[in-house]
């Protein structure tokens, strides 16, 4: 389990601060989604935002179905309201079937809809999808982050989630007294752009 000191922690993720320049599109997409809250069109658009730009390399190809993704929205919300209230540190054992029910609920909304992949998936979209609806809780990966820590999500990709959301709050705990620092973002955003700087794009 590769830990960082709450020094290489701050480098890390000020690394993404400095080159990552599409991360304006967060910060809209988090505004969308937190001042929509509850209106389920709103938020799908919301959502949109950061998987459409984020997820491009992906999405090239064809682009999910919004109105499926609102009935993925809506069909959850009370569940995603729970996650939403809460930290990843309080992950415990009682939450992991309703993970994993969830994140392949939007794995499969957020497929591709038409063009000749129609239908593929994306573990990365949908667990970009989580986290924008429960910051706090959902970590990010992608293929680059998860491979680093062993999990192969191409096969059960939900269940390599739930693994992967065990080994973050086992990272936040170690850093959750680092600080203090500026950024307004949440521990589990944060962790996530030390993981892209050093695993992902090699910044650190």
């Amino acid at each position: 389990m590769d830990i960082p000191n709450c020094e290489e922690f701050f480098k890390g993720y000020k690394a993404f601060e400095k080159h990552e320049k599409r991360d304006a599109m967060y910060k809209v997409a988090t505004f969308l989604i937190s001042h929509f809250w509850g209106n389920t069109t709103e938020m799908a658009n919301g959502l949109g935002v950061l998987l459409l730009t984020w997820n491009q390399a992906f999405y090239r190809y064809g682009v999910f179905n919004f109105d499926e993704l609102e009935r993925c929205l809506n069909a959850n919300f009370k569940q995603i309201e729970e996650f939403r209230k809460r930290n990843i540190i309080s992950l415990s054992s009682s939450d992991e079937n309703n993970i994993r029910q969830l994140f392949d609920q939007f794995f499969e909304a957020l497929k591709i809809d038409s063009g000749k992949l129609k239908g593929r998936k994306s573990p990365v979209a949908a667990a970009k999808a989580l986290h924008l609806l429960a910051p706090e809780f959902f970590p990010l990966w992608d293929y680059k982050i998860a491979k680093h820590f062993g999990y192969y999500y191409n096969d059960d990709p939900s269940g390599k989630y739930v693994l992967f959301c065990r080994t973050i709050q086992t990272i936040a705990n170690g850093l959750k007294n680092c600080g203090p620092h500026t950024s307004e973002k949440t521990l589990v955003k944060l962790i996530d752009e030390y993981n892209y700087s050093k695993y992902t794009q090699g910044w650190v």
